[in-house]
């Protein structure tokens, strides 16, 4: 099992709508969403691409937004690989 870790930005929090679509996915086994972080917990990944896309509302304002991380790593090792930081896209 794979598990893909978001850390949200601060402020925002994942919308209903895209929890939904994700949980509909054949790949996506679980999510999992806390304070400010969401679990996806995947069957397995291959050589196959994979896009995740997730919606964010925006609850509380805040002026300066600073980059968030995103982990993949596998359930059982959970050293993992890690993507640096992203920011929000149309924000």
């Amino acid at each position: 099992m794979v598990i893909v870790e978001v850390s949200l930005l601060s402020g925002f929090v994942l919308t209903p709508r895209s929890r939904m679509l994700l949980e509909r996915r054949t790949i996506v086994k679980k999510i999992e969403v806390k304070a400010d972080v969401v679990y996806i917990y995947l069957e397995k990944l291959n050589d196959e691409s994979q896009t995740f896309i997730l919606q964010l509302e925006q609850v509380i304002p805040m002026k300066i937004l600073k980059p968030s991380s995103i982990k993949v790593y596998d359930y059982y090792q959970p050293g993992g690989l890690q993507i640096p930081s992203y920011s929000g896209v149309g924000i």
